[in-house]
Protein backbone atom coordinates (compact mmCIF):
# COMPACT_ATOMS: atom_id res chain seq x y z
CA UNK A 1 0.00 0.00 0.00
CA UNK A 2 1.33 3.42 -0.86
CA UNK A 3 0.97 5.93 1.63
CA UNK A 4 0.75 9.62 0.41
CA UNK A 5 2.03 11.15 3.84
CA UNK A 6 3.65 14.65 4.30
CA UNK A 7 6.98 14.68 6.39
CA UNK A 8 7.20 12.99 9.25
CA UNK A 9 9.31 16.27 10.90
CA UNK A 10 6.63 18.73 9.56
CA UNK A 11 3.99 16.55 11.78
CA UNK A 12 5.80 16.38 14.70
CA UNK A 13 5.98 20.02 14.60
CA UNK A 14 2.36 20.24 14.29
CA UNK A 15 2.01 18.26 17.30
CA UNK A 16 4.31 20.16 19.36
CA UNK A 17 3.00 23.48 18.10
CA UNK A 18 -0.40 22.63 18.40
CA UNK A 19 -0.11 21.04 22.11
CA UNK A 20 1.53 24.51 23.65
CA UNK A 21 -0.10 26.63 20.76
CA UNK A 22 3.23 28.27 20.95
CA UNK A 23 6.16 27.94 18.26
CA UNK A 24 7.99 29.41 20.93
CA UNK A 25 7.27 26.35 23.59
CA UNK A 26 7.27 23.80 20.14
CA UNK A 27 10.84 25.18 19.27
CA UNK A 28 11.98 24.93 22.65
CA UNK A 29 10.98 21.12 23.11
CA UNK A 30 12.20 20.15 19.39
CA UNK A 31 15.56 21.76 20.15
CA UNK A 32 15.27 24.40 16.74
CA UNK A 33 14.39 27.86 16.51
CA UNK A 34 11.07 29.84 16.29
CA UNK A 35 11.55 30.26 12.83
CA UNK A 36 12.35 26.57 11.32
CA UNK A 37 8.77 25.83 13.77
CA UNK A 38 7.17 28.24 11.26
CA UNK A 39 8.85 27.21 8.60
CA UNK A 40 7.55 23.90 9.08
CA UNK A 41 4.02 24.56 10.00
CA UNK A 42 4.15 26.91 6.73
CA UNK A 43 5.37 24.06 4.11
CA UNK A 44 2.85 21.76 5.76
CA UNK A 45 0.16 23.67 4.95
CA UNK A 46 1.24 24.47 1.74
CA UNK A 47 1.31 21.00 1.41
CA UNK A 48 -2.33 20.11 2.70
CA UNK A 49 -3.71 23.30 1.18
CA UNK A 50 -5.55 24.92 4.35
CA UNK A 51 -4.31 27.08 7.09
CA UNK A 52 -3.93 24.43 10.49
CA UNK A 53 -3.45 28.01 12.81
CA UNK A 54 -5.02 31.45 13.61
CA UNK A 55 -2.38 33.60 13.76
CA UNK A 56 -3.36 36.12 16.57
CA UNK A 57 -1.06 39.19 17.59
CA UNK A 58 0.18 37.47 21.20
CA UNK A 59 -1.89 33.68 20.52
CA UNK A 60 -1.86 30.99 18.11
CA UNK A 61 -5.31 28.78 17.82
CA UNK A 62 -5.73 25.77 16.02
CA UNK A 63 -8.22 26.17 12.94
CA UNK A 64 -10.94 23.96 12.48
CA UNK A 65 -9.37 21.86 10.09
CA UNK A 66 -6.28 21.87 12.55
CA UNK A 67 -8.74 20.62 15.64
CA UNK A 68 -9.54 17.43 13.39
CA UNK A 69 -6.27 16.42 12.57
CA UNK A 70 -4.47 17.07 15.96
CA UNK A 71 -5.85 13.42 17.79
CA UNK A 72 -5.11 11.46 14.81
CA UNK A 73 -1.80 12.91 14.16
CA UNK A 74 -1.03 12.57 17.78
CA UNK A 75 -2.36 8.56 17.47
CA UNK A 76 0.23 7.97 14.63
CA UNK A 77 3.21 9.53 16.25
CA UNK A 78 2.72 7.52 19.55
CA UNK A 79 2.34 4.26 17.26
CA UNK A 80 5.85 5.53 15.61
CA UNK A 81 7.09 5.33 18.93
CA UNK A 82 5.13 2.33 20.27
CA UNK A 83 7.02 0.57 17.20
CA UNK A 84 10.08 1.56 17.70
CA UNK A 85 10.20 0.66 21.15
CA UNK A 86 9.25 -2.52 20.65
CA UNK A 87 12.70 -3.39 18.92
CA UNK A 88 14.59 -2.16 21.98
CA UNK A 89 15.77 -4.38 24.22
CA UNK A 90 15.69 -3.11 27.98
CA UNK A 91 17.19 -4.29 30.88
CA UNK A 92 15.39 -5.62 34.45
CA UNK A 93 16.57 -2.74 35.70
CA UNK A 94 17.25 0.77 35.41
CA UNK A 95 15.66 4.20 36.64
CA UNK A 96 12.02 4.56 37.23
CA UNK A 97 10.73 8.03 37.81
CA UNK A 98 7.35 7.87 39.83
CA UNK A 99 5.45 11.20 40.27
CA UNK A 100 2.22 11.10 42.24
CA UNK A 101 -0.07 13.70 45.10
CA UNK A 102 1.82 14.57 47.70
CA UNK A 103 -0.65 13.06 50.21
CA UNK A 104 -0.26 9.76 48.61
CA UNK A 105 3.36 9.77 48.46
CA UNK A 106 4.02 10.62 51.90
CA UNK A 107 1.36 8.80 53.39
CA UNK A 108 0.65 5.79 52.01
CA UNK A 109 3.34 4.72 48.76
CA UNK A 110 6.50 5.56 50.87
CA UNK A 111 4.92 3.55 54.03
CA UNK A 112 4.51 0.36 51.40
CA UNK A 113 7.93 0.71 49.50
CA UNK A 114 10.05 -1.69 51.76
CA UNK A 115 8.98 -4.61 49.97
CA UNK A 116 9.80 -3.22 46.52
CA UNK A 117 12.52 -1.88 47.30
CA UNK A 118 14.00 -5.29 48.92
CA UNK A 119 12.94 -7.12 46.22
CA UNK A 120 14.20 -5.17 43.27
CA UNK A 121 17.61 -3.59 44.07
CA UNK A 122 18.07 -3.40 40.65
CA UNK A 123 15.93 -0.58 40.22
CA UNK A 124 16.80 2.92 41.14
CA UNK A 125 13.65 4.60 41.98
CA UNK A 126 13.00 8.29 41.93
CA UNK A 127 9.89 9.61 43.38
CA UNK A 128 8.52 12.87 43.17
CA UNK A 129 5.20 14.29 44.15
CA UNK A 130 3.00 17.57 42.12
CA UNK A 131 -0.53 18.39 42.51
CA UNK A 132 -0.58 18.40 38.73
CA UNK A 133 -1.49 14.72 39.56
CA UNK A 134 -4.74 15.77 40.68
CA UNK A 135 -7.63 16.15 38.20
CA UNK A 136 -9.21 19.35 38.46
CA UNK A 137 -12.86 20.16 37.30
CA UNK A 138 -11.90 20.35 34.05
CA UNK A 139 -9.81 17.15 33.75
CA UNK A 140 -9.94 16.13 30.21
CA UNK A 141 -8.28 13.43 29.81
CA UNK A 142 -4.33 14.58 30.18
CA UNK A 143 -1.99 12.35 31.79
CA UNK A 144 0.98 15.32 31.67
CA UNK A 145 2.87 12.32 30.06
CA UNK A 146 2.44 13.50 26.71
CA UNK A 147 5.71 15.02 25.80
CA UNK A 148 7.79 11.11 26.69
CA UNK A 149 10.59 10.46 24.79
CA UNK A 150 10.79 6.77 24.56
CA UNK A 151 14.54 6.99 23.55
CA UNK A 152 15.43 8.01 26.94
CA UNK A 153 16.47 5.23 29.29
CA UNK A 154 14.40 6.52 32.39
CA UNK A 155 11.19 5.41 32.54
CA UNK A 156 8.61 7.74 33.82
CA UNK A 157 4.83 6.74 34.68
CA UNK A 158 2.84 8.72 37.81
CA UNK A 159 -0.10 7.98 39.74
CA UNK A 160 -2.96 10.19 39.34
CA UNK A 161 -6.42 11.33 41.58
CA UNK A 162 -8.73 11.87 39.09
CA UNK A 163 -11.69 10.08 36.19
CA UNK A 164 -8.96 7.62 35.28
CA UNK A 165 -9.52 8.32 31.64
CA UNK A 166 -6.07 9.06 30.16
CA UNK A 167 -4.89 9.42 26.55
CA UNK A 168 -2.42 7.04 25.29
CA UNK A 169 -1.69 5.41 28.61
CA UNK A 170 -2.21 2.12 30.24
CA UNK A 171 -4.65 2.82 33.33
CA UNK A 172 -5.24 0.45 36.39
CA UNK A 173 -7.65 1.39 38.95
CA UNK A 174 -5.47 1.18 42.63
CA UNK A 175 -8.26 2.43 45.16
CA UNK A 176 -10.94 5.26 45.68
CA UNK A 177 -10.42 7.20 49.20
CA UNK A 178 -13.45 6.70 51.75
CA UNK A 179 -13.56 9.78 53.81
CA UNK A 180 -13.96 10.39 57.34
CA UNK A 181 -13.87 12.23 60.24
CA UNK A 182 -10.43 11.73 62.42
CA UNK A 183 -8.82 13.28 65.65
CA UNK A 184 -6.25 12.51 68.35
CA UNK A 185 -7.41 10.12 70.95
CA UNK A 186 -6.90 12.37 73.32
CA UNK A 187 -9.88 14.54 72.40
CA UNK A 188 -12.26 11.58 73.40
CA UNK A 189 -11.41 12.17 76.72
CA UNK A 190 -10.66 15.50 77.27
CA UNK A 191 -12.48 18.52 79.41
CA UNK A 192 -15.10 18.25 76.51
CA UNK A 193 -15.34 14.47 75.21
CA UNK A 194 -15.96 13.83 71.55
CA UNK A 195 -18.15 11.25 72.55
CA UNK A 196 -21.19 12.10 69.51
CA UNK A 197 -21.05 14.14 66.38
CA UNK A 198 -23.22 16.71 68.53
CA UNK A 199 -19.77 17.11 70.58
CA UNK A 200 -18.58 18.92 67.35
CA UNK A 201 -19.97 22.13 68.71
CA UNK A 202 -17.50 22.50 71.56
CA UNK A 203 -14.58 20.99 68.98
CA UNK A 204 -12.43 23.13 65.98
CA UNK A 205 -12.54 21.79 63.00
CA UNK A 206 -9.44 21.79 60.03
CA UNK A 207 -9.52 22.47 56.40
CA UNK A 208 -7.43 21.23 53.84
CA UNK A 209 -6.94 23.64 51.03
CA UNK A 210 -4.31 22.28 49.46
CA UNK A 211 -5.97 21.74 45.83
CA UNK A 212 -8.77 24.50 46.17
CA UNK A 213 -9.85 22.94 42.13
CA UNK A 214 -10.28 19.71 43.04
CA UNK A 215 -13.10 17.91 41.31
CA UNK A 216 -15.21 16.95 44.37
CA UNK A 217 -13.47 17.09 47.42
CA UNK A 218 -15.38 15.98 50.74
CA UNK A 219 -16.22 19.47 53.10
CA UNK A 220 -17.15 20.12 56.83
CA UNK A 221 -20.90 21.10 55.70
CA UNK A 222 -21.28 17.71 53.90
CA UNK A 223 -20.56 15.52 56.60
CA UNK A 224 -22.26 17.35 59.13
CA UNK A 225 -25.41 16.74 57.21
CA UNK A 226 -24.74 13.10 56.81
CA UNK A 227 -24.00 13.44 60.66
CA UNK A 228 -27.51 15.21 61.31
CA UNK A 229 -25.09 17.78 62.95
CA UNK A 230 -26.32 21.90 63.59
CA UNK A 231 -25.77 24.54 64.99
CA UNK A 232 -21.88 24.35 63.47
CA UNK A 233 -20.29 26.49 61.27
CA UNK A 234 -18.66 24.32 58.18
CA UNK A 235 -15.82 27.05 57.23
CA UNK A 236 -15.17 28.14 60.95
CA UNK A 237 -12.04 26.32 62.21
CA UNK A 238 -7.89 27.25 60.75
CA UNK A 239 -7.31 26.55 57.08
CA UNK A 240 -4.19 24.79 55.62
CA UNK A 241 -3.02 24.71 52.13
CA UNK A 242 -0.83 21.93 52.72
CA UNK A 243 -2.75 18.50 53.59
CA UNK A 244 0.25 16.97 55.59
CA UNK A 245 -0.44 19.99 57.76
CA UNK A 246 -3.99 19.13 58.78
CA UNK A 247 -3.12 15.68 59.62
CA UNK A 248 -0.21 16.67 61.95
CA UNK A 249 -2.60 19.59 63.52
CA UNK A 250 -5.12 16.43 64.60
CA UNK A 251 -2.24 14.02 66.13
CA UNK A 252 -1.69 17.12 67.99
CA UNK A 253 -5.10 17.83 69.24
CA UNK A 254 -5.68 21.26 67.96
CA UNK A 255 -8.87 19.86 65.99
CA UNK A 256 -10.74 17.34 64.20
CA UNK A 257 -10.20 16.71 60.37
CA UNK A 258 -11.47 14.80 57.29
CA UNK A 259 -9.05 12.57 55.91
CA UNK A 260 -9.11 9.26 53.61
CA UNK A 261 -8.97 6.25 55.50
CA UNK A 262 -6.28 4.62 53.49
CA UNK A 263 -3.59 7.39 54.07
CA UNK A 264 -4.25 7.58 57.61
CA UNK A 265 -4.02 3.87 58.15
CA UNK A 266 -1.00 3.76 59.81
CA UNK A 267 -1.61 6.98 62.59
CA UNK A 268 -4.68 5.17 63.03
CA UNK A 269 -3.14 1.76 64.02
CA UNK A 270 -0.04 3.84 65.99
CA UNK A 271 -2.67 4.68 68.02
CA UNK A 272 -1.71 8.66 66.50
CA UNK A 273 -5.14 9.62 65.49
CA UNK A 274 -8.47 7.32 65.87
CA UNK A 275 -11.54 7.43 63.90
CA UNK A 276 -14.48 7.38 66.38
CA UNK A 277 -17.72 8.22 64.00
CA UNK A 278 -18.53 5.25 61.44
CA UNK A 279 -19.76 8.34 59.10
CA UNK A 280 -17.93 7.83 55.64
CA UNK A 281 -17.85 9.76 52.32
CA UNK A 282 -17.25 8.19 49.22
CA UNK A 283 -16.32 9.98 46.06
CA UNK A 284 -16.15 8.35 42.42
CA UNK A 285 -12.91 9.64 42.07
CA UNK A 286 -9.71 7.06 42.69
CA UNK A 287 -5.90 6.59 42.08
CA UNK A 288 -5.07 5.26 39.00
CA UNK A 289 -1.45 4.47 37.46
CA UNK A 290 -1.03 5.94 34.63
CA UNK A 291 1.87 3.91 31.88
CA UNK A 292 2.38 5.53 28.63
CA UNK A 293 1.79 3.45 26.42
CA UNK A 294 5.25 3.16 24.55
CA UNK A 295 7.09 2.33 27.75
CA UNK A 296 4.37 0.26 29.63
CA UNK A 297 6.10 -3.39 28.52
CA UNK A 298 9.41 -2.74 30.23
CA UNK A 299 10.83 -4.79 32.80
CA UNK A 300 11.06 -1.76 35.43
CA UNK A 301 7.31 -0.94 34.57
CA UNK A 302 6.42 -4.47 34.89
CA UNK A 303 7.86 -5.31 38.50
CA UNK A 304 6.72 -1.72 39.56
CA UNK A 305 2.85 -2.26 38.11
CA UNK A 306 2.93 -6.01 39.79
CA UNK A 307 3.97 -4.95 42.85
CA UNK A 308 2.07 -1.42 43.05
CA UNK A 309 -1.23 -3.36 42.27
CA UNK A 310 -0.75 -6.59 44.81
CA UNK A 311 -0.42 -3.46 47.72
CA UNK A 312 -3.51 -1.51 46.37
CA UNK A 313 -5.47 -4.96 46.33
CA UNK A 314 -4.91 -4.87 50.28
CA UNK A 315 -6.97 -2.03 50.64
CA UNK A 316 -10.48 -2.01 52.00
CA UNK A 317 -12.71 -0.27 50.34
CA UNK A 318 -15.40 -0.01 53.00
Amino acid sequence: MTYRLPPLNALRTFEAAARHLSFKEASDELSVTPTAVSHQIRGLEDYLGFPLFHRLTRALELTREGRAMLPKVRDGLECFAAAIESTREHQAGGRLLVTSPPAFLTRWLIRHLEKFTASHPEVELHLASSLETIDGRDASGVSGLEGIDVRDDETELSIRFGRGHYDACRVDRLFAPVYTLVCSPRLLFGMRPLNVPADLRRHHLLHDESVMELMDRPNWAEWLQVAGVSGVDPDAGTHFSDPGLVLSAAIDGVGVALASKPLVEAEVLAGRLVMPFDILIRRTEAYYLVVPEAVADRPVVSAFRRWLLGEAAKVREE
